[in-house]
């Protein structure tokens, strides 16, 4: 990808004279802090909340990369993956949404900044599924299928990793590091 002044958008235009080389990084944080059209959806990450070190280091560093981006981060606000996604987002200055099946701000986890506290239970994955731009699965479970399952019914783009759920749709990325490249493809063409 190439970069010009971001007013040119150079994103469109990577031929155009004075443009200069730019990673997928860099172009996701371009576009969500200096292209005057910032993504307002927020990212969602979902995965079961069930605490799995491997599993949860990488939603960490999924959480890591969105908040350096500029992203906020949606998932369900409680533990596991949720957690670690969040803690990595926060860590790194980011904002995170937990949209809670409880009606208890209180069940939230340490690194939500936005509890939302629903009371209507599993059906908030529904929402999670329809609010978020793309969806990051990070593991599988049957919470964590029935998210993927409305996401890709509601034309989400759907990235997993760490043994997503294996459904026609869901783009599996060896790891974290090709996620960068992944959602720019989705977000920017």
């Amino acid at each position: 990808m190439y970069a010009l002044d971001p007013i040119a958008n150079a994103l469109t235009n990577p031929e155009a004279p004075g443009a200069v080389p730019l990673d997928a990084g860099t172009a996701l944080k371009w576009l969500q802090s200096r292209s005057g059209h910032p993504l307002r959806a927020p990212i969602g990450v979902i995965g079961p909340r069930e605490e799995d070190d491997a599993r949860n280091l990488v939603a960490e560093a999924v959480g890591r990369k969105l908040g350096e981006w500029g992203f906020t981060v949606l998932c369900g606000g409680r533990g596991g993956v949720m957690r670690a996604a969040a803690k990595g987002a926060v860590g790194a200055g980011g904002l995170t949404i937990g949209l809670l099946p409880e009606p208890d701000p209180d069940f939230a986890n340490p690194y939500i900044t936005v509890p939302i506290a629903t009371g209507i239970g599993e059906a908030r994955n529904a929402i999670i599924a329809c609010a978020a731009a793309v969806l990051i699965v990070v593991g599988d479970s049957y919470g964590t299928l029935s998210e993927v399952a409305l996401g890709l019914r509601f034309g989400k783009t759907v990235l997993g990793l760490c043994d997503p759920p294996k459904v026609d749709g869901v783009q599996a990325l060896a790891d974290v590091d090709e996620l960068d490249a992944a959602l720019a493809a989705r977000l920017l063409g």
